[in-house]
């Protein structure tokens, strides 16, 4: 993520004309990230693209001005998702609370302590337990179970450091939204879709499931381990996103020899007297088919 980043008046400075930058932008050896500020070649990754931003913003804005809430995850590494990317956000100290929102820059105003500020790649950065209770008082709940598992997951942070988060301020707006979010997140949730699934199977209704469940049979040799899993019903449930086959894929394999390999571990697993249930993106947005599946085996 430190790409370099060109200024329209450092390129000037260096003999660039206006019409060379011009030029250079049609023809794609300079891709813009912000007014006035470029970087080489295009950036197709959302994430990749807002980390330009931020190195972008912050040198031109105040020395003080520590990245926060959506962008501090994002130099985290963290996954985001459902959360604008068209802002870079930032905090500045100060006693009390306030914002200024621009098209560009979000600037928070409030106050850090000093082990809730560290350096990331050279940036300053809110701390991993402050930056999920900032994503989680200001964003919906969906979005910020997927941070939070995202960070519990990776071992970035642990149950304690957030709660000491969480009650260090304690009368923020948006701490009640918080906490349900980070008392609901949990480790064990590998994507994305795997965390809005435990989202959609909670407002479903349905019991909680144990997740990256390894089944084993009665001889205790392992038979797979599956995304979702609920061992006194006898069933399994696994979310099928296309990058997750694609992490499957081995130097030189074909993509039908994974689809092959996870039609014999759906096998196996059913051999296993389990009943087997799959969705995929387009469900989550509509989970009452799916849930009414779970539900036939589960209740």
């Amino acid at each position: 993520m430190q790409s370099e980043i060109y200024l329209r008046w450092r390129l000037r400075a260096a003999g660039y004309g206006d019409h060379e930058v011009r030029r250079m932008l049609r023809d794609g050896s300079l891709h813009p990230i912000r007014r006035g500020a470029y970087v080489a070649g295009p950036s197709e990754d959302p994430a990749v693209g807002h980390a330009l931003l931020v190195r972008a913003a912050l040198a031109e804005l105040s020395p003080d001005a520590v990245v926060s809430h959506v962008s501090a995850a994002v130099l985290h590494g963290l996954r985001v998702w459902g959360i604008p990317l068209d802002r870079v956000i930032v905090t500045r100290t100060r006693r009390r609370s306030g914002a200024r929102r621009g098209s560009r820059v979000h600037v928070h105003c409030a106050p850090m302590e000093p082990d809730e500020i560290v350096l990331v790649d050279g940036l300053p950065v809110t701390s991993v337990p402050r930056t999920i209770v900032d994503v989680a008082r200001t964003v919906g709940f969906e979005q910020a179970v997927v941070v939070a598992d995202a960070a519990l997951e990776a071992g970035l942070v642990d149950e304690g450091a957030l709660a000491v988060a969480l009650a260090r301020w304690s009368r923020w707006p948006g701490l009640p939204a918080a906490r349900r979010a980070i008392g609901f997140a949990a480790r064990g949730s590998g994507s994305v879709g795997e965390s809005r699934s435990r989202v959609a199977i909670a407002e479903a209704g349905l019991p909680a499931p144990i997740l990256q469940w390894e089944v084993r049979r009665s001889d205790g040799t392992f038979v797979g381990r599956v995304d979702f899993g609920w061992p006194r019903q006898r069933t399994v449930g696994e979310f099928d996103g296309r990058v997750k086959y694609g992490k499957l894929l081995r130097p030189g394999q074909d993509p039908a020899d994974v689809v092959y390999e996870e039609k014999r571990r759906e096998d196996a697993l059913r051999a296993e007297d389990l009943a087997v249930v799959r969705w995929t993106w387009p469900d989550l947005t509509h989970f009452a088919p799916v849930a009414a599946r779970l539900r036939s085996r589960l209740t």
